[in-house]
């Protein structure tokens, strides 16, 4: 018992450590001034990138405000195309079934520039490059599929009589969603959210193609920085886009320890 929880201990400490250190580093990056090999450490710190980014002057706060925006308005698209869809796929067996799973996967197995390039063809006739618009729809092709097949699982394990009996005692279609279907698939949404949300946000080929450099989300300002060799700013902006990720994962893993 003592060598498997010593086993155990270990195990987390590595996990921890390869976690945190690259976290802990980009924090060290975004104060150093100056940093050259072999030092262990800057050999000057500044806070230029933190005020770089607080700054009203810069376009960091417009882009992650873009960013936000677009990820949740494709977190609740996702959620409401999926529901449906899910519920559907998870019960009912029709004819195609098979063909349609596997058409739900192509987005995501398909190479994401051949994609990108053919969606990118049929934006331009309908005017959607360039638009905020067009970009929540491109972001939708990966982000759908994934929330749809993890709330086909959720589905799965959810059994239809428990609505059946909802209905019975005499509760009509929206409380039976409201108090049975929804409290039993709340895991396998919580999580789905955050996977559409998450897509949405680290989105960078799509956005760049569909978006035509008009639309700044966070990943576009986050490459240009890295390329023009600002590791400073670039450590900064990486751990605001970290930000998210963390918060996200944290309140999920928080919220199915105490549905658990």
């Amino acid at each position: 018992m003592t060598t498997r929880r010593i086993t155990a201990g270990i195990a987390v400490a590595v996990t921890a450590t390869a976690a945190i250190f690259p976290i802990a580093l980009l924090a060290v990056w975004s104060f150093a001034q100056r940093w050259f090999w072999p030092d262990l450490l800057p050999r000057g710190w500044s806070t230029r990138a933190w005020l770089y980014l607080a700054s009203p002057a810069s376009a960091i706060s417009p882009a992650i405000a873009t960013s936000l925006w677009i990820a949740i308005v494709v977190t609740v698209i996702s959620i409401a195309v999926a529901l449906p869809a899910a519920r559907a796929l998870a019960w009912y067996d029709f004819p195609g079934k098979r063909a349609f799973f596997f058409l739900l996967l192509l987005p995501v197995i398909a190479p994401p520039l051949a994609s990108a390039m053919g969606v990118h063809g049929l934006f331009l006739r309908f005017g959607l490059t360039e638009t905020v618009s067009g970009v929540i729809l491109v972001h939708l092709i990966p982000a759908v599929p994934y929330t749809i097949l993890m709330l086909t699982g959720s589905f799965t394990r959810f059994d239809p009589d428990w609505e059946a009996q909802a209905r019975t005692l005499g509760a009509g279609t929206l409380s039976v969603w409201r108090y049975v279907t929804l409290p039993a698939i709340a895991p396998g949404l919580a999580i789905a959210a955050v996977f559409a949300f998450l897509i949405s946000w680290s989105q960078y080929l799509f956005t760049v193609l569909i978006g035509g450099g008009q639309v700044l989300t966070l990943p576009l300002i986050l490459v240009s920085f890295q390329r023009g060799g600002d590791e400073a700013i670039t450590a900064a902006l990486a751990l605001v886009f970290l930000a998210p990720t963390v918060a996200a994962f944290a309140v999920t893993a928080k919220y199915l320890r105490n549905d658990a």
